[in-house]
Formats: structure tokens, sequence, C-alpha cells
């Protein structure tokens, strides 16, 4: 459903043509976020997310129309590696251990906004709960979505997050 949106974009759509013609994505998955909202989530290979970014918000402006009411999603695929053996002499990237890939995550989760301060709360039943915060500027573009990147990042990496904006002082 997704690959037949994004053909018919390449056909129909002429700003969009020229750079979604060496584009391609990996998967797609429907995810359903609290309050019957659903998101798309599209997985784009690694080595194309640049490229992604550079039209990201058309692409996702004009995406969000063909699937009504679904908020859609753009995210890297990354590898995460165990650690190695003890005694092992093969070292394992630090982009491919299991925080610097979920906070990737994040970053794409969020994108266009960003990260400007992050804050992990602990309860005292040893729960945690990650405050993100976003870059005022992009308020919005992204102020509706905050509750779908949670649900998002939340299905794809098990942690709670809370996303808010920094207070400022005027």
């Amino acid at each position: 459903m997704v690959a037949q949106t994004f053909f018919d974009l390449e056909n129909t759509n002429q700003e969009l043509k020229s750079e979604l013609k060496d584009l391609f994505i990996n998967s797609a998955v429907e995810m359903d976020i609290a309050g019957n909202r659903k998101a798309v989530v599209i997985f784009v290979p690694f080595r194309l997310r640049k490229a992604f970014r550079k039209i990201h918000l058309r692409l996702v402006r004009e995406l969000e129309k063909k699937f009504s009411g679904k908020d859609v999603v753009l995210v890297a695929s990354r590898r995460i590696v165990r650690p190695p053996k003890k005694g092992s002499a093969a070292q394992r990237p630090r982009t491919r251990t299991l925080t610097a890939v979920h906070d990737a995550m994040l970053e794409d989760v969020v994108y266009p906004a960003e990260i400007v301060g992050k804050r992990v709360r602990y309860h005292l039943d040893g729960s945690k709960i990650m405050k993100i915060f976003l870059d005022p500027k992009e308020r919005n573009n992204t102020e509706n979505k905050l509750e779908t990147f949670g649900g998002v990042y939340r299905k794809l990496t098990g942690k709670d997050v809370v996303f808010e904006y920094p207070i400022t002082e005027a």
C-alpha cells in the first residue's frame, strides 16, 4: 500500500518526482497509538536517510494527505549488534550498540524537530520515563504529533517517553 502510494507520488507530483526517482523503502508498518489514532511507520535504508531528510516535510505532507487521518513517521533501518564475547578481538562499532540505535531512532521519529534536552525520571517502583524537550522553533509542525511520536517510539523500543517543549522565560 505504501509502495503504491510512493509510485503514485513519483508519477503525479512534479516537485517530488526527481527526488523520489532514486529512493526506495525497506518496509512499512501501521501502528495503533493510544486514543484510536493510527500511525504509518516507514523504514528507509540507512544509506538513503539523508536524501529522505531533504524532502521530509513535503513527502510526509503528501503521504498524510493520501492516508487520511494517519500520521506518517520515517525511520532509518539500523542494526543492533550483540556485545563481543570475552576474549574476542572483535570490536563492535559504537553506532551498533543498543543505546546508540535507540537514540538515533528517537532523532528519526521526531524529525524535523530537534531534541534540545533529555531528562530521565525514576519512580519509586523502579519504572522510568524519559522526558524529551523539543526545539520550540518546530512547534507548529510537530505539536499535534507528540502523542504519535511517544506511541511509535514505545512500540519500536519498549521505552516510555514524554515529549515537551521547554518553557522559555520572556
